[in-house]
């Protein structure tokens, strides 16, 4: 104890006021109720009547300092063209900045970087169901196969399945595109060897077409017709001598 009240002492410096600037007072009188409020009056734990006291308090201390501010001649308003210099400088102002702004652009990133893989999941999921779809309308279609190849079913409706299907992801995928036919080169080939299907014994006779001799013509029959006489005609006049023939014909030049 004998100690505090020595270093109490040595703190206490008899110092005019003005170089102090100490003021310790009550709190201010309230304008409604006209009265000051008790110290006994004031709750602790209720913030608002706390922080009210702090302030009637301060209040307080305001009303009575600056009259003798005033008296003393002690400007106690700032001037216009005051300058006060800022706690922290431009270069770490700027510093904080380009933090902030390379924090924001981070979260940018981020935002972006998660859309993206929600995209990826998204696309993903869906071939994921076609191929699904597609593997089960495979495997229906081979059992239908074999029901029919085992003789299970005398239906081939699976078939007009599949080609329905197979128009329609056509259309989908092609909507968008024009239909066109076949270019020239493909309509002449087809023109000349035609759509394909069996060629072998495609000539061969059968019994109908053998008794069928409606469309014979014995006069073309053969090459005996008229104008087959004459064609031979002609290229018996244009065909060239035999080898003796040219012999004997030189022969004779001589």
């Amino acid at each position: 104890q004998n100690g505090l009240k020595q270093c109490l002492s040595e703190f206490k410096q008899q110092l005019p006021w003005v170089e102090r600037l100490d003021v310790t007072l009550g709190q201010a009188v309230d304008p409604i109720s006209q009265s000051a409020s008790s110290k006994d009056g004031v709750d602790p734990e209720n913030d608002f009547q706390r922080e009210m006291s702090f302030y009637r308090q301060a209040q307080a201390a305001v009303l009575e300092a600056l009259p003798r501010l005033r008296k003393l001649q002690v400007p106690t308003r700032r001037p216009d063209d005051y300058f006060a210099e800022m706690a922290k400088s431009d270069q770490q102002m700027q510093k904080i900045r380009q933090k902030l702004k390379s924090k924001q652009e981070a979260m940018e990133r981020s935002e972006k970087a998660k859309q993206l893989r929600a995209m990826r999941k998204y696309g993903k999921k869906v071939q994921t169901e076609i191929l699904q779809k597609r593997q089960k309308e495979k495997k229906n279609m081979l059992n239908a196969v074999k029901k029919y190849q085992k003789g299970l079913s005398d239906k081939l409706d699976f078939l007009d399945e599949e080609q329905t299907s197979s128009q329609g992801n056509k259309k989908g995928s092609g909507s968008q595109q024009i239909k066109k036919g076949p270019n020239a080169k493909r309509r002449y080939k087809n023109q000349k060897f035609g759509f394909g299907g069996k060629k072998k014994r495609s000539k061969w006779n059968t019994k109908e077409s053998f008794n069928d001799i409606s469309s014979f013509r014995p006069s073309v029959a053969h090459n005996k017709g008229p104008g087959k006489a004459g064609k031979r005609g002609k290229k018996a006049l244009n065909k060239r001598p035999g080898k003796r023939a040219r012999q004997k014909m030189k022969n004779r030049a001589r």
